[in-house]
Parts: C-alpha cells; sequence; structure tokens
C-alpha cells in the first residue's frame, strides 16, 4: 500500500514532544510531529513491532513505537519514509523537503585557523574521526523525547546553516547555534542523556565535549575552557557539564552548541522556545567578538 497523505502536527518544541494515541497510531500507519523542512528534526510513531526505513535505511523504532529523523541544512528532495508492520503490510510516502534561506557571515580569524598548517593534518584527521564516532552512536536511550532547554543564556551571535566567510575565503556553513557569554559561564546538559567525547584541547574546536539523547541525536558543545562531565557520565537536563569558552578556532567567548542526527546536522534553536530580550541582555563587562 503507498500513502500519500500523512497526518502532519507541527507542535511547537517548548512544550515538547506529545505522546501519539494509540487510536490514533492504529489508523494510520505511521504519526510525524514537525515539518518536513531544512534543518528540522521530526519525531515518529508507529505500531510497536513495525520496521521503519528512511531513504532505505532502517531507523531504530523504540519498545513504543517511536523514532527519530533529522534532516540536513541541506537536505533536498522528496526522501521516502516506508514502514512495513507486524503482519507485514508496507506503508510507503515521500515528502517534499522546504528549503531555507541561509545568512552568510564574515570572520577575519588568524590565518593558521582558516587553512591549517600540514603539520597538523594528522591531528586534525584523529580528531575528526573521534567526533564522528560519537555522533555515530546509535543507543536505545530515548532522552530525545523530552522538551529541550538552552545550556546557556545570552546574545545570539551565529545562527544555524550560515555560510561562513573565512578572510574571504567560503568555508563549511555554521552548524550550531552561538551564544555570547564570558569565558567560565556553565553549560548545562539540555536534555539528559550520556556523555560520549569529553576533550579538552581540539585544534578547531578546542573544549568539545558531547551528548548521546538516543537513537542518534547528539548534543555538542565547542570552545570550552573546562570541562565538569567524563565519558560514560549519565547527566540529567540542568546538570552542569562544562564552562563556556573560546578555545579553539574563536574569535571572543562564547558557546556553540549543536545537535546532530547521526551526520545530518540540525537547527538547536527549534528544539528550545525563543530567548526573551532579557535573556540577550550580556553583563557590561561581556563584549565578545562574533565567534565562530
Amino acid at each position: 500500500m503507498r500513502g500519500t497523505a500523512l497526518l502532519l502536527v507541527a507542535i511547537p518544541m517548548l512544550f515538547g514532544i506529545a505522546v501519539v494515541d494509540a487510536a490514533q497510531v492504529a489508523a494510520t500507519p505511521v504519526q510525524i510531529k514537525g515539518q518536513w523542512r531544512q534543518g528540522e528534526l521530526l519525531i515518529g510513531q508507529v505500531a510497536p513491532g513495525s520496521e521503519v526505513r528512511f531513504k532505505g535505511k532502517p531507523l531504530r523504532v523504540g519498545d513504543d513505537g517511536h523514532f527519530v529523523i533529522g534532516l540536513d541544512r541541506d537536505e533536498a528532495g522528496e526522501p521516502e519514509l516506508d514502514v512495513i508492520t507486524a503482519d507485514g503490510n508496507t506503508h510507503s510516502e515521500s515528502h517534499k523537503i522546504a528549503a531555507r534561506t541561509y545568512s552568510i557571515q564574515k570572520l577575519t580569524l588568524p590565518p593558521d585557523k582558516v587553512n591549517a598548517p600540514p603539520e597538523v593534518a594528522a591531528r586534525i584527521e584523529r580528531e575528526g574521526v573521534l567526533t564522528r564516532d560519537a555522533r555515530m552512536i546509535d543507543s536505545s536511550r530515548d532522552d530525545y523525547r523530552s522538551a529541550f532547554v538552552w545550556p546557556a543564556k545570552g546574545r545570539i551571535s551565529g545562527v544555524y546553516g550560515s555560510q561562513r566567510i573565512l578572510n574571504g575565503e567560503k568555508k563549511q556553513p555554521h552548524y550550531g547555534v552561538d551564544v555570547a557569554v564570558p569565558t567560565g559561564t556553565p553549560v548545562r546538559a539540555p536534555a539528559g542523556g550520556v556523555v560520549t567525547l569529553a576533550e579538552p584541547d581540539l585544534y578547531y574546536t578546542g573544549g568539545t565535549l558531547m551528548i548521546d539523547h538516543g537513537h542518534g541525536l547528539t548534543s555538542a558543545f565547542l570552545h570550552l575552557s573546562q570541562l565538569k562531565a567524563k565519558v560514560g557520565d549519565a547527566v540529567k537536563q540542568g546538570d552542569v557539564v562544562a564552562l563556556s569558552g573560546a578555545s579553539g578556532r574563536a574569535t571572543g567567548p562564547h558557546l556553540d552548541w549543536r545537535i546532530s542526527w547521526f551526520d545530518a546536522r540540525v537547527d538547536p534553536q527549534r528544539l528550545v522556545p525563543a530567548m526573551t530580550a532579557a535573556d540577550q541582555t550580556p553583563p557590561s563587562k561581556n563584549k565578545p567578538n562574533k565567534p565562530r
């Protein structure tokens, strides 16, 4: 059976992920909450015992039928979602991904932070493997279903998806949200999870800590001045896991918060309520430059 319609319910992330009624799941092969749009996180539910495939790849499905899909910054086309129910029936549907318009951000950095010298190439490659391995963890945790909170509050100095121009050169887009806060500001877990990476000094991102929220969804915190948690620590929402800083490739103190679904980078600001003007008013002594 090929479905052409899917019940889409756009739920503001500040209210959390609502539980889908069992009767709805029985009536429709799959329920999705979220928008088919670049940078979005989708939470789905199928009847227990069903299999789910996205773009041909099997997804982890919880015992209660919940699963996750993250849409990358440059996701395009009409990817297919397939559900194979416990009785062997297949439901397939595709959805056009809505495009977003991204800003352009021009920054000036030390030349060796824009184009790394050859002698650090091996280090950069090694560190890239570490962070990618952490992003690819596919655990059964379901912390991703909670309502996320900001890990720190302050002026938003960099947004998800913006195209970075460093010293006049077009580089990778920015995949996180930058919060301009003074060095030493507590960084709190936006949701529960397990620390999967805690490195005090990576070449590009400096002090870096990552938390697994389950089903491939990972938070990363970059440019930290101090780590307060170690690999393997189970953390609860609101726990202080690090202190902000300006380590690595940064031009001023801030927190760079990123969220990944495996290799797909999603927009953290879509998971949290908007900060108020008061939240973004920095102390008078905090005058950070625009960060990486």
